[in-house]
């Protein structure tokens, strides 16, 4: 099995949060994840696709359920047909090498990780103002304000007559749409993993509601305390 950060990479789904007792008695809260078992659907080399990577395929359903692209995907790399399928990028056709179609990869990857990055949609928020949205604090509350309490301000000097169709510049900060985009929690500590119920705990909240999707892989940036901890093993 590849010992590779990027290669030490798995999927799973969010269960839910509760609380964890140390051998201290401290109470932290954890969210256990089920992470795995995956497949290997496709492997990619850089002389047949460019680049070096590895699709894994999580959540087993029906073929009746699937698609026909789907279910000839799966097939070809003689597994059964999976709902969620993820691919994992590689340094080299050596890293994507080590895996074969149809192997299973399960939490045993994660052999010897003290911290994970845990990758998920967030909970949409609909539409939603500035204070909402941005943390905006709003008009004041007396002195004339009437009935603008949580607008946004003036937003006139951020616009731009550059070819003559004024427009607001990208990036302002204005009401919109809020969550469902793609968030990354980093660094967060492994507190139990049970490979024969395949359910990983890590320390503090995952992006999502329960049951969304999660990609976990070894942490590839820590601060100097937690690196000295990995390094420890």
């Amino acid at each position: 099995m590849p010992a590779t950060k990027k290669s030490q990479t798995i999927l799973g789904k969010k269960i839910g949060m509760t609380r964890w007792f140390t051998e201290e008695g401290k109470n932290i809260p954890v969210t256990v994840i089920q992470a795995g078992p995956c497949r290997v659907t496709q492997v990619k080399t850089v002389e047949s696709d460019g680049y070096a990577a590895v699709q894994l395929a999580f959540d087993e359903l029906k073929a009746r359920n699937s698609t026909q692209p789907v279910i000839g995907h799966d097939l070809k790399a003689g597994t059964e047909t999976y709902r969620v399928h993820r691919e994992v990028r590689c340094d080299n056709d050596a890293e994507s090498g080590a895996f074969e179609l149809g192997q299973t990869v399960d939490l045993s990857i994660l052999e010897g990780v003290k911290f994970v990055d845990v990758i998920g949609t967030s909970k949409g928020k609909g539409f939603q103002g500035g204070m909402v949205r941005h943390g905006f604090k709003g008009f004041t509350a007396s002195h004339g304000t009437e009935r603008k309490h949580r607008a946004p301000g003036s937003i006139g000097s951020h616009g731009t007559d550059r070819g003559h169709g004024a427009k607001i510049k990208k990036g302002k900060k204005m009401a919109g749409h809020m969550g469902d985009e793609r968030v990354t929690m980093r660094s967060l500590d492994i507190v139990s993993i049970d490979l024969t119920k395949n359910m990983l705990v890590v320390k503090g909240a995952v992006p999502g509601a329960t049951n969304g999707d999660l990609i976990i892989r070894a942490a590839t940036r820590l601060w100097k305390p937690k690196a000295r901890i990995q390094a420890k093993g």
